[in-house]
């Protein structure tokens, strides 16, 4: 009885130690979007450089339908960093637009990830020349109370334009994508980085143009949504669009509970904004994890700042 007693207590004491060694596991939710979108493949990459670059992390990607499906499942603690859009963010944190009376205070900023631009393309027949131009004519404003819609409620707004104005469809971006094509509508809003498949394939069969968003429009929109930014669309992007468009984007951005610790945070991002963290997100989508910088990071940040990411970004300067 003795020896087992000695035993038991030896096997407590080594228990006791291999605990007090291992390093603390951290397990973290990554929210992305679908399988055969952006997010989902850098989600996947961030997994494994934060598993490989912070001690004791254990975070997995997983699927979803995107950023207003992510903010609800970082509202209800089922994610812990999500991917979302700056100006869903921005919605939401204030509790607007599509979270009118539902604000979410809760959610911090951790980085801004790359641009999506929010394109407005019209039939090269169509006489539109500028913002303006849309009176009277048919457009697509994307789905009812989707952020698209937002975008181009916002961006006509600033040109004097309302919806009494135009004859508005509501239409989903491949919806948008196909009447355009067909001919059915003569200008359509979709927000999605440049260049978009589907403008492309429009633009295969159809002569199509994209309206600049000038300076006076872009200076109106920022003094009030400061999520948008000025962002130029090259010549030859689009065929039979030979000369650069500007317009404004909305970020990709990862956002965060304010219950994850900061030291955690700061650390990620330590690992996300290191050579070997830029490689591996290029290497998962190289447009946009090129696009994925430490220069870029607050640009267009649409919430404060997690407190994590505050140290960070401070000690970075």
């Amino acid at each position: 009885m003795k020896k087992l007693s000695i035993v038991l207590v030896t096997l407590a004491l080594i228990a006791s130690i291999m605990a007090c060694g291992a390093p603390k596991q951290t397990f973290v939710s990554i929210a992305s979007g679908g399988t055969g979108g952006t997010y989902y493949p850098l989600a996947g990459a961030m997994a494994a450089i934060w598993n490989d670059g912070v001690k004791g992390m254990n975070a997995a990607a997983q699927t979803t339908g995107a950023s207003v499906a992510n903010v609800n499942l970082l509202r209800e603690g089922k994610a812990d960093i999500i991917f979302v859009q700056n100006d869903i963010a921005y919605y939401a944190v204030n509790g607007l637009e599509l979270f009118k009376d539902k604000a979410f205070p809760d959610m911090k900023g951790m980085a801004i990830l790359y641009p999506e631009t929010c394109q407005l393309i019209v039939l090269a027949n169509s006489g539109i020349k500028d913002v303006a131009g849309l009176k009277g004519k048919k457009v697509a404003v994307g789905a009812a109370g989707s952020g698209v819609e937002a975008n181009a409620r916002q961006i006509m707004a600033a040109a004097g334009v309302t919806y009494a104005d135009i004859q508005v469809q509501y239409l989903s971006f491949n919806e948008a994508a196909s009447n355009l094509k067909d001919g059915n509508i003569d200008a359509a809003f979709l927000t999605a980085g440049h260049p978009t498949a589907a403008v492309q394939d429009i633009s295969a069969t159809k002569d199509i143009n994209v309206v600049t968003i000038d300076d006076a429009i872009v200076a109106k929109l920022q003094s009030t949504y400061p999520f948008y930014t000025k962002t130029t669309i090259p010549a030859g992007t689009y065929k039979g669009v030979d000369s650069d468009t500007q317009t404004v984007a909305v970020q990709a951005m990862l956002a965060v509970s304010s219950k994850l610790d900061a030291a955690v945070v700061e650390k990620m991002l330590q690992t996300l904004f290191s050579t070997a963290g830029s490689e591996r997100l290029t290497a998962a989508h190289a447009k946009a994890g090129a696009m994925i910088t430490l220069k870029n990071a607050q640009a267009g940040m649409s919430l404060p700042l997690h407190a994590g990411a505050e140290k960070f970004y401070g000690k970075a300067k």
